[in-house]
C-alpha cells in the first residue's frame, strides 16, 4: 500500500505524508466528519521570496 501511495505522491509532486493528509481530508470531507475548524491545505512548492 505504501508504494502504491509514493506513486500516487510522487505523480501529484508531493510527499507522501502530504499524500496521506489529502487523502484523509478528502474522506472526512466527503463522510461529513471534516472539522469546521480545519484550516485549508498549505499552497505547494516553494514559499514566495521575500
Amino acid at each position: 500500500m505504501h508504494d502504491a501511495v509514493a506513486r500516487w505522491a510522487d505523480d501529484e509532486l508531493r510527499s507522501v505524508n502530504a499524500q496521506i493528509e489529502v487523502i484523509l481530508r478528502e474522506a472526512l470531507k466527503r463522510a461529513g466528519r471534516a472539522p469546521r475548524d480545519a484550516a485549508p491545505l498549505p499552497r505547494r512548492g516553494r514559499p514566495p521570496a521575500m
